[in-house]
């Protein structure tokens, strides 16, 4: 009697990403390459053959959020790879920060390495079979809902801003061809990407580690530069009715080149800028490559060019050295500039951080009261102007729609980037034959503000 051999048990990797979201687009290239050799991936530690956690490093709670969610995995698991940010750290003694907290990972790579990963993947856990004969889809594997995706551009960071360690971790800027970066937002919005969002450390200056130079794109030249690039993704989502979102734009003249092409509709009239203050010599103390100066003259230009435009910006408070008269300054900013989405961070020093050796470090309550303090305002600004679209018909892309849509639902408008921004509420429809679905685009009128959300009745 003939025995039937039971099937090859197929080698699972437990995976967890922390950070943001240029750290989500390494783990999304891990999980492809992983998914492509025939590897099993899972959300959880126990049952897995081992498990990789991509971490972040860049203020001390996310450190510690790593840190112990790599020693949750060992726990959990024992075998655990390390990658991310925080891999390239190093500990107080000069060694590597996680080996001395970790001694027992079974290995630990830098941000942007899925070859290394999967080097120590293979080492760990052989490869179950031939990569050629697996089926993996044209867009990658995606950790964000099937309707939308980070496309980053571009790695590191050419600036030396004094609250960051990012260049130290990342490395220099260096940018993605410019056919590379098309290629793959072409094979997302065919795979049923609706809304792409850009990110990097400074996308206003991608394609400067280049020159510019020129690249090529179904055939045609076009520029490594973030205009030309912008112009391309454009083209690329007209014919899905897609969106494209900017985010992390540093300020610089070159911006606004941008504004008209918002202006048009080629891509959404939504700015992510990381102003970070507002006051000269805040910005110097930070090393900041735009000064500030300018900025309301430069976001009152782009209101004219582009009326509809939603600027959303983070900000510092409690840098070291900042006296009561910068920090009001700060507040006088945000009440004149109107920025509709403000997130701010009380002052956390970094390890490793040069403006920790600036002088005048203020008391953590001191921080975090200014930073309550901008809040305030911030809100009252935003509210302010979420009051004005009421009675407005907005176009909504919908993340949630329990019933088709019949119970109402949850989505989001051009002024909405996932995650960070409010959303749009969607009342159950007045038409009984009115429906939407997770991923679609619905017409909605907007009656009522809830707190940084609106709410709205399909159309």
């Amino acid at each position: 009697m003939n025995e039937v051999s039971s099937p090859a048990k197929i080698p699972t990797v437990g995976f967890v990403s922390l950070g943001c979201p240029k750290a989500l687009t390494d783990s999304e290239l891990i999980l492809t390459q992983l998914s492509a050799e025939g590897y099993q991936t899972s959300k959880t530690f126990a049952g897995a053959d081992l498990v990789i956690v991509n971490t972040c490093g860049f203020i001390d709670d996310a450190v510690r959020e790593s840190l112990d969610t790599i020693g949750e995995a060992l726990a959990e698991n024992g075998r655990v790879i390390v990658t991310g940010c925080l891999g390239a750290k190093a500990g107080e003694a000069g060694g590597n920060l996680v080996r001395q907290m970790h001694p027992s990972v079974l290995a630990v790579t830098g941000p942007h390495a899925t070859q290394e990963v999967m080097d120590a993947v293979h080492v760990n856990l052989p490869k179950p079979h031939d990569p050629f004969m697996d089926l993996v889809p044209a867009a990658g594997i995606k950790l964000t809902p099937r309707h939308y995706a980070y496309l980053k551009i571009s790695e590191g960071c050419n600036h030396r801003c004094t609250f960051c360690i990012i260049p130290s971790m990342r490395g220099d800027l260096v940018s993605r061809p410019v056919g590379d970066v098309l290629k793959e937002a072409k094979a997302l919005f065919e795979g049923g990407v609706r809304e792409l969002l850009v990110v990097s450390q400074d996308t206003s200056a991608y394609g400067v580690d280049v020159k510019y130079r020129t690249g090529f794109w179904d055939g045609k030249p076009v520029k490594t530069r973030m205009l030309e690039l912008v112009q391309a993704l454009g083209d690329i989502a007209e014919p899905y009715g897609a969106w494209v979102r900017l985010h992390y734009v540093y300020p610089y003249p070159s911006v606004d080149e941008v504004i008209p092409l918002m202006a048009t509709g080629r891509v959404l009239p939504y700015l992510d800028v990381p102003f970070q203050h507002s006051h000269p010599d805040v910005l110097k103390r930070m090393k900041r490559p735009a000064s500030g100066e300018r900025n309301l003259d430069r976001i009152q230009r782009w209101r004219e060019t582009c009326p509809e435009i939603v600027i959303r910006s983070t900000f510092i408070a409690g840098f070291p050295g900042e006296t009561e008269e910068e920090f009001t300054h700060l507040l006088d900013f945000m009440h004149e500039a109107q920025i509709d989405r403000a997130g701010c961070f009380a002052y956390s020093p970094v390890t490793g951080a040069a403006a920790n050796e600036i002088p005048g470090m203020l008391p953590q309550e001191v921080r975090e009261e200014r930073r309550a303090r901008f809040m305030a305002v911030a809100e009252e600004v935003s509210a302010t102007r979420l009051q004005r679209r009421i009675g407005a018909t907005m176009q909504v892309l919908v993340d949630s729609a329990p019933g088709l849509g019949r119970k109402g639902g949850v989505g989001r408008s051009y002024a909405d980037a996932p995650e960070i921004d409010g959303t749009v509420r969607l009342l159950p429809p007045e038409k009984i034959s009115k429906t939407f679905k997770v991923g679609e685009f619905t017409r909605a009128r907007i009656v009522a503000t809830q707190g940084h959300d609106l709410v709205a009745v399909p159309l």
